[in-house]
């Protein structure tokens, strides 16, 4: 293949990290570690340029490997993946938030984590390519001509107001622009938004919330849905309420959900006749809080914003259903039971199981291991985990640390097994958020330690414990590119 003269111009390009075997790339003898500079004759700047460039039948990839630029070309369907991954999603740096809202989770998060942890992105090539959440507020006119050149959609948009004033003050940002003027010009080119209001109890709800989610469903199916989840409350964001006028702040009571919910459910009975959806979803934390029953599945439309903690309750509920219905009916092959025909004598089943989690969710996790226990013949304890990494007010798994595992489990008696959430890891399932690991958490608790997001993955995995389990990455690809590098190779 012809080596390219050096360009007097450096083009960042990105690092390809790994090459699937038996791909297209593979057979034409890229290899990892080689920088992809342009496709088609177009610089890549990120992995949508990447994409984008690659959708066609012939692909002529510039890459530099170890100082020789070559001019790999590659025929295949449009639709065909070369197989490249590569180590970061943007390969021009990733652009980060100049906003200052008052209740901005990272201002909150302890030092000494990881430098990714830090990261406060507000990049919109990451809201398409992993579901992250832009304020839309750094937006050029040259971005604005990609979008529509590129068609990147759905977006993921962080709204909190329509009103313009108060979603300035929110955002400590009074340059921003019209938020429900930006979400027409997405729809005048084609592209489709999933929104999110985060809920400052005093500031945004209320009357204002209801102006929001008016706004913003008058703008569906452009404005596909608006999920409203509950402020990372925190000392720090106790001290900024005084940036919106607010002396105190109220907490996430029960009444207070209560209320929300009687609030959603009113737009939802408005709006399903109209639109055919329920458009607007509350995070799983209120109905937690409120103690009252989650929405059936329909009642999600998909569950498109999963991942923003909308259904997951639901989606855990359901799943016990369908397992629970083919244990009983003899119809499930994996049923840790000493009847199971065929069973190994030489592979030991888990018979006692510890199961630890956030305190939001264990009250339920509890009355279901009890079912759980009763068709399966298991011991099933639940721990809930008290959350010293960010502080009492944050009662979710998925925010838990290693330390507050460790913490929890070290002083209880174990079962044979334990299983944490899967939504504590990161995307590559190897560190918690606090950096610790799922070995540290084995090896001070001296128990096989599994992960887990719903019944039937913890039953499935029991064949042996003893010989530990393994975690794999996340289905979704949210929060891949929040390791190192290097990290993420080990």
């Amino acid at each position: 293949m012809p080596v390219l003269p050096v360009s007097p111009a450096p083009i960042a390009g990105g690092v390809i990290e790994a090459v699937h075997p038996g791909s297209l790339a593979a057979k034409a003898g890229l290899s990892a570690g080689a920088r992809l500079l342009a496709v088609n004759g177009r610089e890549v700047r990120d992995v949508v340029d990447y994409q984008f460039e690659a959708a066609e039948e012939h692909i002529a990839l510039l890459v530099d490997q170890d100082g020789d630029r070559r001019l790999i070309e590659i025929d295949k369907h449009p639709d065909e993946d070369a197989g490249l991954d590569f180590d970061q999603a943007t390969f021009d740096g990733t652009r980060i938030c100049t906003n200052k809202c008052f209740f901005c989770f990272l201002k909150g998060l302890p030092k000494g984590l990881r430098r990714t942890m830090y990261v406060k992105d507000d990049d919109y090539r990451l809201s398409f390519l992993h579901g992250n959440f832009v304020t839309l507020t750094n937006l050029s006119e040259d971005d604005w001509r990609r979008l529509e050149e590129q068609r990147l959609s759905p977006l993921n948009v962080s709204v909190h107001a329509t009103d313009l004033e108060l979603r300035r003050r929110m955002l400590g940002n009074q340059e921003a622009p019209d938020i429900i003027d930006q979400l027409r010009r997405l729809e005048s080119i084609g592209i489709r938004a999933q929104t999110q209001v985060v809920l400052c109890p005093g500031v945004n709800d209320g009357q204002q919330l209801d102006r929001t989610v008016r706004d913003l469903a008058e703008l569906y199916p452009a404005v596909q849905a608006v999920s409203i989840v509950p402020v990372g409350a925190s000392i720090q964001y106790v001290e900024r309420m005084e940036a919106v006028g607010k002396d105190g702040v109220e907490t996430l009571t029960s009444e207070y959900a209560r209320t929300l919910v009687r609030q959603a459910q009113r737009w939802q009975r408005r709006l399903r006749p109209e639109l055919g959806v329920s458009f607007c979803y509350l995070s799983d934390e209120y109905y937690l809080t409120a103690g009252t029953r989650v929405p059936a599945a329909p009642k999600y439309d998909g569950f498109s914003q999963y991942e923003n903690g909308v259904g997951m309750t639901r989606a855990l509920l359901d799943d016990w259903r369908r397992k629970r219905r083919r244990l009983l009916s003899g119809r499930d092959d994996t049923e840790p039971s000493p009847r199971r025909r065929g069973r190994s004598e030489s592979r030991p089943y888990a018979r006692r199981l510890t199961l630890a989690c956030g305190e939001m969710i264990a009250p339920l996790l509890t009355t279901m291991a009890a079912e759980v226990a009763a068709v399966t013949n298991l011991e099933i304890d639940v721990v809930p985990v008290r959350n010293t990494f960010f502080g009492d007010s944050i009662r979710v798994s998925g925010l838990l640390g290693a330390g507050d595992f460790i913490g929890a489990l070290r002083s209880v008696p174990l079962g044979d097994a334990v299983f944490l959430p899967r939504s504590a890891l990161d995307y590559f399932g190897r560190h918690f958020l606090d950096d610790g690991t799922p070995a540290d958490v084995e090896r001070v608790i001296g128990r096989p330690v599994g992960f887990a997001t719903a019944w039937s993955e913890v039953l499935g995995q029991l064949d042996d414990a003893s010989a530990g389990f393994e975690t794999h990455p996340n289905a979704n690809a949210n929060g891949k590119f929040w390791e190192e590098p290097a990290t993420r190779a080990r």
